[in-house]
């Protein structure tokens, strides 16, 4: 019987099973500042048989003036999505992407959040797959419509007033400590952070080539931020919602299980004035160097 993925899976794995039925491999690229610019990537090459999707279009629900930039969709519209990207739940899914997993972590936390836990991000992206000197194919991928059963949640969600209430005792921030500071704020209208929150970039989860790190190195810099509160009440944000996946996945790759997302992160605290807003670096741990 093969064994199901759940977090991580390597290029020549992927390689060795990608004529397998029963995977089916998702390209997640994306790029904040220019949307358009994933799928047109994905069009010009991409992992043989991958399905395009997008994060705005697929992976997030419609934003309003009370939400984050990127929401989590519906759970019955994404339900719908996973049907037409050709996931039913008998598919181990592989998602990637070009930059380390930032965007492909996002689907692997929306899929375990309906029930399926056998998603795995490609360790190293894209990059990983090429330095192998493997194929690629350019043009559209259709796969036949499929039914998805969502099935009890493998993740959990907090809150605003989870925050502001105190039933969250430890918040990881994903996002780069320039903006976690407020000395830059390239996105949102209002720079800083959650008070009392810790600064632990994604890119810390990360080798120089884009890779996650060994087990040991990765779980003993997770549990530098965690400062001895455990998974269970702690949450993961960013700035909209969708690199703070990346951050839950290290968790799970490093043993550290049962963390909460804040979906709606930075970008929907905001829309409160009335939320307290901190900047500097606060009680966080100072940054590890890679």
């Amino acid at each position: 019987m093969t064994t199901m993925l759940t977090t991580l899976i390597d290029a020549n794995t992927l390689a060795a099973r990608l004529e397998e039925s029963a995977i089916r491999v998702i390209d997640c690229r994306f790029q904040l500042t220019d949307p358009a610019a994933g799928r047109a990537a994905y069009l010009r090459g991409h992992i043989p048989g991958a399905v395009y999707a997008d994060l705005e279009r697929d992976l997030s629900g419609p934003a309003s003036g009370h939400t984050g930039r990127h929401p989590l969709p519906a759970r019955h519209d994404f339900e719908a999505t996973l049907g037409m990207l050709g996931i039913s739940n008998n598919h181990q899914v592989v998602a990637y992407d070009d930059a380390g997993g930032a965007y492909a972590a996002r689907l692997w936390w929306l899929l375990r959040w309906m029930g399926h836990g056998a998603v795995a991000v490609l360790n190293g992206g894209l990059q990983a797959w090429l330095a192998g000197g493997r194929s690629i194919e350019a043009g559209e991928v259709t796969p036949p419509r499929v039914r998805f059963m969502p099935g009890a949640s493998l993740g959990t969600c907090v809150e605003a007033e989870d925050l502001l209430e105190g039933r969250v005792r430890r918040l990881l921030d994903a996002r780069g400590a320039e903006r976690f500071s407020g000395a830059e704020e390239p996105i949102d209208p209002v720079a800083g952070h959650v008070p009392g929150a810790v600064n632990h970039p994604f890119t810390q989860n990360l080798d120089t080539g884009g890779r996650f790190l060994a087990r040991d190195i990765l779980r003993e810099r997770l549990q530098t931020s965690l400062d001895g509160v455990s998974p269970a009440q702690t949450a993961a944000m960013c700035g909209s919602g969708v690199t703070a996946c990346h951050l839950l996945l290290a968790l799970e790759v490093a043993g550290l299980e049962g963390a909460a997302l804040y979906p709606g992160s930075w970008s929907e605290w905001i829309r409160d004035p009335a939320r307290p807003v901190s900047t500097g670096v606060g009680d966080a741990p100072a940054p590890v160097e890679t």
